[in-house]
């Protein structure tokens, strides 16, 4: 057992899911080891409730050991653990707009007033000054792009995929805020 344990960890994400696809439960144990404390920290950014996470990891993974045989991999440029977030960002945004159409929202939550998101939080935090002042005076659209190309690390393909848009659209959006940040910070 510890040999087999030993002979996943030198593994990449690709192969275990590879492994995952043919029914392997111990390549699925491993990239959930992997993997779930990343995805876990990534929702959290987005969603505060703890509930609501919990039960987009569990869709999550149970569609990966599901349809781990559907993962293209880097055959089309794309990698594991983007395919992973893709996953888990459809399921988030599945659970919200359960939510939005079970629910009317509390009397509370209306009257509250607009908090900044945990990422502009951290984004303040993590980049100070011009370039801070810069990125928060882009237009939202064209942040989303730049925080998930160079803050999250994904391939165009990735982030087009993660935003629902098509691949030029984030080529030219990523253009724009590059072009607007140069303006910016001149």
């Amino acid at each position: 057992m510890r040999t087999r344990r030993r002979a996943l960890d030198e593994l990449d994400e690709e192969r275990l899911l590879r492994l995952v696809a043919k029914g392997d439960r111990a390549a699925f144990d491993e990239l959930y080891r992997r993997t779930s404390p990343w995805l876990a920290v990534r929702l959290r950014r987005r969603c505060a409730d703890e509930q609501v996470v919990a039960e987009v990891m569990q869709e999550t993974y149970l569609a990966v050991w599901r349809a781990a045989g559907a993962f293209a991999g880097s055959a089309v440029g794309g990698s594991a653990v983007g395919w992973l977030w893709t996953i888990a960002a459809r399921r988030l945004v599945d659970a919200f707009r359960r939510r939005a159409h079970h629910a009317e929202p509390p009397v509370a939550a209306a009257e509250r007033a607009v908090v900044p998101a945990a990422e502009e939080e951290a984004l303040a935090g993590t980049v100070g000054g011009d370039v801070g002042d810069a990125l928060r005076r882009l237009a939202p659209e064209l942040r989303q792009v730049l925080q998930a190309t160079v803050l999250d690390g994904l391939s165009v393909r990735e982030t087009a995929v993660l935003l629902r848009l098509p691949e030029g659209t984030v080529k030219t959006r990523a253009r724009r805020a590059r072009i607007a940040m140069r303006e910016a910070l001149a």
